[in-house]
C-alpha cells in the first residue's frame, strides 16, 4: 500500500492480494467481489459494520463486538438474516479459507440488501441483508509507535445522536471523510473533531485521549464512537497506571496535555505529538502512552493465548 500517515495505517501481506472474500455464504476472489449497483449500501450507506481482530486464532472480544453489531441492526430495523453463531462461523471460515491465524483485520460489512430501485424507502427491497466479510493481514505500523500523529481540528463536528448516532456504526461515514480531507489538506494525519458544544469529542475514525498530571481523560463518549478498544484501555489504564476517567474537556486543554493518543481496533493505541501545531508535551511519545500501549498489548496476548 501507499505510504500514509494514518491511525489506519498498517504493514500487510502478499497473501492479502489473493484473499477471498466472504459474499452471502460463498468466497470470491477479491479482485471479483462485487454487489449490485442497486444495493442499499451503496445506494445510501443503508448498513452497519464492525472491525475486529483475529489474534492467534481467536476473536478478540467477539461479544462486544456481536452486540454492538446486533443492536445496531435492531435500532435501524435491519433483519441481519442470521444469528450470532452463524455470524461467528462465517467470520472463522473466512479466515480459515484464506489461511489467516493471526494478525489478521476483519471487516463485516451488512446492508440492508439489493433494492428495486435507487431510493432512501427501505420497503422497496429485492432481497435479504447482503453480507460481506474482508479478512486481510495487517499488523499496526511499529514506526507511529515512535514518531505519533499529527491532527489538525476539523471544523466538521461530532453529530448529536437525534441527526446521526455514530453509535450505530453505520456505512455513513460522510462527515467524518470531510473532516479528514480538511486535516489532510492542513498537512496533518487524522482530523481531531469537536462536538457541537465545543467540546472535544473524537478523531475522524478513532477515539482521542489525553494524559494530564498522571490523569487519563476521554471523552463520555455521547457524541463519538462506542469504541471497544476505548473501553479497555479506559478500564487497564484506571486498574495499572493511574485515574481514568470521562469527562468534557476543552481544544485548550488538549493542546496543553502532557500527552495524547487515539484508539481502534486495528492500531491499538497509537500516540499523538502534535494539534494544530501545538507540540503535545515535549513533542515525543509520553512514558504513560508506552505503558498504556505495553498494558493494552499484554492484554491482548494473555487474552488470546
Amino acid at each position: 500500500m501507499a505510504s500514509t500517515s494514518s491511525a489506519q495505517s498498517y504493514d500487510g501481506d502478499p497473501k492479502n492480494d489473493a484473499a477471498l472474500v466472504y459474499l452471502n455464504g460463498e468466497f470470491v476472489h477479491r479482485d471479483k467481489a462485487s454487489v449490485s449497483v442497486f444495493d442499499a449500501g451503496f445506494v445510501l450507506g443503508d448498513g452497519i459494520w464492525e472491525g475486529l481482530r483475529l489474534v492467534n486464532g481467536k476473536l478478540l472480544s467477539l461479544d462486544l463486538h456481536l452486540d454492538r453489531l446486533f443492536e445496531g441492526a435492531k435500532a435501524i430495523s435491519l433483519d441481519i438474516g442470521l444469528g450470532r453463531q452463524e455470524i461467528t462461523d462465517a467470520i472463522l471460515a473466512t479466515c480459515e479459507t484464506n489461511g489467516f491465524t493471526t494478525d489478521t483485520h476483519i471487516r463485516l460489512m451488512i446492508s440492508r440488501g439489493r433494492k428495486t430501485t435507487p431510493n432512501q424507502d427501505p420497503r422497496f427491497m429485492a432481497s435479504g441483508a447482503t453480507i460481506v466479510i474482508v479478512a486481510e493481514i495487517k499488523r499496526p505500523r511499529a514506526q507511529f509507535a515512535e514518531t505519533g500523529l499529527t491532527l489538525f481540528t476539523s471544523t466538521f463536528r461530532c453529530s448529536t445522536p437525534d441527526v446521526f448516532d455514530l453509535h450505530l456504526n453505520s456505512h455513513s461515514r460522510l462527515n467524518l471523510i470531510q473532516a479528514l480531507i480538511q486535516a489532510i489538506a492542513a498537512g496533518a494525519d487524522e482530523a481531531l473533531m469537536l462536538d457541537h458544544r465545543g467540546y472535544v469529542a473524537s478523531c475522524n475514525s478513532t477515539n482521542f485521549f489525553i494524559v494530564r498530571k498522571g490523569e487519563l481523560w476521554t471523552s463520555p463518549g455521547l457524541y463519538s464512537f462506542n469504541g471497544i478498544t476505548r473501553s479497555h484501555v479506559s478500564r487497564l489504564y484506571g486498574e495499572q497506571i493511574g485515574p481514568s476517567m470521562q469527562k468534557d474537556f476543552t481544544l485548550a486543554q488538549a493542546y496543553s496535555a502532557d500527552e495524547a493518543f487515539v484508539t481502534g481496533t486495528l492500531g491499538g493505541i497509537t500516540p499523538v505529538t502534535r494539534i494544530d501545531g501545538h507540540p503535545i508535551g515535549d513533542g515525543t511519545v509520553g512514558p504513560k502512552t508506552r505503558e498504556a500501549a505495553r498494558a493494552y498489548w499484554d492484554w491482548v496476548r494473555e487474552t488470546c493465548a
